[in-house]
């Protein structure tokens, strides 16, 4: 399987197919959703319903750390939080067929929040707290943790080894990301050690689907080890949501304050990270197709002072 084409071999017939191998019937729809790092599927069933087929992408996770996103996922569910786990066959959550691993999950639908609701933002702090308190209970052991390797070191790597940065900008890139590494290490010795636990990881609105009967989350294919605030700031626009949001968690768990000061540091390392995704995706036909601009050379002079930016604003 190529590295730089992993889903060539990935037909809608080797979809169906994987459908049905666990003794489902499929009755041909397929709808492909939106999802870059792995391949997502809407099918259609025989019986009038659907589900979501997740293909993971080969070589980013191992076996052991799939399984835990899905305990995770599963153990979440039997609280009674609103996450969508994935469809047990016997044993299984992980499935393989053609060379690819996957996993089958309900599908539930959903609109965007309104993050200018309050009472919105209250309501997803009840509920991230409470991911919080099952995912306090153990740490991961396969999955990682966020941190400065993850989010900075490697994507700055995948950066300069890749041919897409202009290289009469590398330098620039290589020197601007530096001083944000440097400003980024500086900001957490003052802070000191904070207190991990398993996170959703990349709570963002797009992993948040509302509907009458309220919220419910997808997607813990980023969750690892990290800060609780990890799992807020993506949802908070400006300080009064994050207040918002804070109330309705503080009803359920204790929020360490302190951790506020770690946002602009996880906003940067966010930025840092995306850069570097996608120049190390670039050989996935699907990454030159989704994100054009990124073969531009002006729009790596923008990321670069926005580098510049983001370090000076941290230093």
């Amino acid at each position: 399987m190529s590295h730089d084409a992993p889903y060539a071999a990935l037909s809608p017939d080797v979809v169906l197919q994987a459908v049905e191998a666990t003794g489902l019937w499929t009755d041909g729809r397929l709808l492909t959703l939106n999802s870059y790092e792995n391949r997502v599927f809407q099918v259609g069933l025989e019986d009038g319903g659907f589900l979501v087929g997740k293909f993971y992408r080969p070589g980013r996770w191992s076996d052991a750390a799939i399984a835990e996103e899905h305990h995770f996922a599963g153990e979440l569910a039997d609280a009674e939080i609103p996450m969508v786990a994935p469809l047990r066959f016997g044993h299984d959550t992980l499935l393989h067929h053609h060379g690819f691993r996957y996993a089958l999950y309900p599908r539930r639908g959903g609109r965007a929040p309104s993050l200018e609701s309050t009472d919105q933002l209250e309501w997803l702090g009840r509920l991230i707290a409470r991911i919080h308190l099952v995912g306090a209970k153990e740490p991961f052991q396969a999955r990682g943790r966020l941190d400065r390797k993850t989010m900075i070191s490697e994507p700055c790597n995948a950066v300069l080894a890749s041919p897409l940065i202009p290289v009469s900008v590398r330098e620039s890139y290589r020197l601007a990301a530096a001083r944000v590494g440097e400003a980024i290490d500086d900001r957490l010795d003052a802070y000191g050690p904070w207190r991990a636990l398993r996170l959703h990881g990349d709570c963002h609105p797009g992993n948040v689907l509302w509907t009458d009967g309220g919220p419910h989350f997808v997607d813990l294919d980023d969750a690892r080890m990290g800060p609780a605030v990890q799992d807020l700031w993506m949802l908070a626009g400006d300080d009064a949501s994050m207040r918002a949001l804070l109330e309705g968690y503080t009803q359920f768990r204790e929020f360490d304050e302190s951790e506020l000061a770690l946002v602009p540091v996880l906003r940067a390392m966010r930025q840092v990270h995306y850069a570097g995704w996608i120049a190390q995706r670039w050989g996935d036909p699907a990454f030159p197709a989704a994100f054009p601009f990124a073969a531009e050379p002006r729009w790596w002079e923008q990321h670069i002072a926005d580098l510049g930016e983001i370090a000076d604003d941290l230093s």
